[in-house]
């Protein structure tokens, strides 16, 4: 994922020879696998195309409608008999994902895995978690949230404080004085831990719709905020600050402190990122929360989040594999335009690696890949490059990750780097862009963006398109379908 930043060297080998790394523990639960099926068909479905209500939200329907995309079979849910199936004894059903049609099984009995894999439905079946035997020790939490800034934090008579150069470059202070600040759009951020997201005060301004964890299912969260008390602390979905962050970068409203790229939208806080392990049973948590913000009817995506590489004993990713439609993760990404979605995902943070290229779903097909630049437009060394291995240029664009304005888990007023960061400080635009070019389809809209970029005319594998001029995509979208 990409929470990884760059590190001295030299600060490593310190930490290394003062033995300050973490301790490790057991691994919760003990040892177990978790598998994926790849189911035949959906032929037992009690569902129906004609009736999409049953299993999609109004507004999901209507966002379809509105950018006159169909319902097809990918939307229809797996099939509760074939589910059963899977739901014998010494097995845990983990969830279906409907577009890819497949189900994920955990079970500490490898027998018995393989034997569900011989099932007359399933067509094909890998392993996609096994539990290691130990992980490094969870540091105790800090969960006290300054309630303020420090004094050197304040830019007096600035509303946008710090923030003000991140926004500049995109032109997006001049879309926000037209009052274009993602009123009436949806955005759904897939993290790996919203710290204290209810609790820090430049957050509460925040229209939150609600919260689920696809990782730790069993947390008691409430999925609707106004059902509801927000979430306790404690839960592993506030275990890390890094949602709490991309979050901030769209949605913060502290006035001469920092403001965020689209702090009138509502906003759906998912988890699908483990801390703890790098494993491809995340692509399928990542799957299903993109298929649950489809259903509730999220407009945008946020996914600071990518892969390329897992623990020992699965296989990693090669270059080849970049092509939009090799991993999991990537064919769900580009499922996603065709839903009516616009996907804002990181490059990925390994310029300065062996690796150096994007890796998954940043590869997808119909989505923005955001890379990062610093305050001066200079690429940022972390920042992964293209193209992708079908020779889509890749970036899609950049923005300012390097560094970036954002609230911290504990409140405060920090500055860091990262994709991570410039995609969500992007996807806060893209969601004021929308807002008022409504007939826009999500693949019109993220062209739009492309062409108001400053190196549209010869984009590259380094800056992709460049930065882009969102006031620019506003005037052009007018002009291009103009408002009654």
């Amino acid at each position: 994922m990409n929470v990884k930043h760059p590190i001295l060297l030299t600060a490593i080998l310190l930490l290394f020879s003062i033995g300050a790394f973490s301790a490790k523990v057991k691994y919760p639960g003990g040892k177990a696998y978790i598998y994926r099926y790849y189911l035949s068909n959906k032929q037992a479905t009690t569902q129906s195309l004609e009736r999409p209500q049953r299993f999609l939200s109004r507004q999901s329907i209507e966002r379809r409608q509105r950018q006159g995309l169909s319902i097809d079979s990918t939307d229809l849910p797996v099939p509760r008999a074939y589910v059963k199936q899977f739901a014998v004894k010494g097995a845990e059903v983990l969830g279906t994902s409907r577009w890819q049609n497949t189900v994920l099984v955990r079970s500490t009995d490898t027998l018995l895995l393989h034997r569900l894999a011989s099932l007359p439905i399933v067509r094909d079946a890998c392993c996609v978690f096994i539990a290691p035997d130990s992980i490094d020790k969870q540091d105790d939490i800090r969960w006290n949230v300054h309630d303020t800034f420090n004094r050197w934090d304040t830019v007096h008579n600035d509303p946008y404080g710090m923030a003000r150069q991140q926004i500049e470059m995109l032109d997006g202070i001049r879309m926000h004085e037209a009052g274009l600040t993602g009123r009436g759009i949806t955005i759904a951020i897939l993290d790996g831990g919203f710290q204290n997201f209810n609790r820090i005060p430049a957050l509460r301004h925040a229209k939150i719709l609600g919260v689920k964890d696809f990782v730790d299912p069993s947390n008691t969260l409430p999925e609707k905020m106004a059902e509801s008390p927000y979430p306790t602390q404690g839960t592993s979905f506030q275990f890390i600050d890094h949602g709490t962050k991309v979050f901030s970068a769209m949605a913060a409203y502290a006035p001469e402190v920092t403001i965020g790229t689209a702090p009138d939208a509502s906003y759906w806080l998912l988890r699908s990122e483990m801390s703890a392990t790098e494993q491809p049973v995340e692509e399928d948590y990542w799957t299903m929360a993109a298929e649950y913000a489809d259903s509730v009817g999220a407009d945008i995506i946020n996914s600071s989040l990518g892969y390329y590489q897992y623990d020992d004993g699965l296989p990693s990713y090669r270059l080849r594999d970049l092509d939009g439609q090799t991993a999991f993760i990537s064919r769900s990404a580009s499922m996603l335009a065709s839903k009516g979605i616009i996907l804002c995902n990181s490059a990925g943070n390994s310029g300065m690696g062996p690796w150096k290229k994007i890796g998954v779903p940043a590869d997808a097909r119909d989505i923005l890949t955001v890379g990062a630049v610093d305050g001066e437009g200079h690429l940022a060394a972390f920042s992964s490059i293209g193209p992708s291995q079908d020779g889509r240029v890749k970036p899609d664009v950049v923005a300012r990750g390097s560094n970036t304005t954002l609230i911290s888990g504990r409140g405060t007023l920090v500055h860091d780097m990262g994709t991570s960061f410039s995609t969500p400080v992007t996807c806060g635009m893209v969601a004021c862009l929308w807002q008022e070019l409504r007939q826009k389809t999500a693949l019109e809209i993220m062209e739009l963006i492309r062409q108001s970029a400053d190196q549209h005319d010869a984009p590259n594998n380094i800056y992709g398109h460049g930065l882009p001029n969102f006031w620019k995509a506003y005037q052009q979208g007018l002009n291009t379908n103009p408002q009654p």
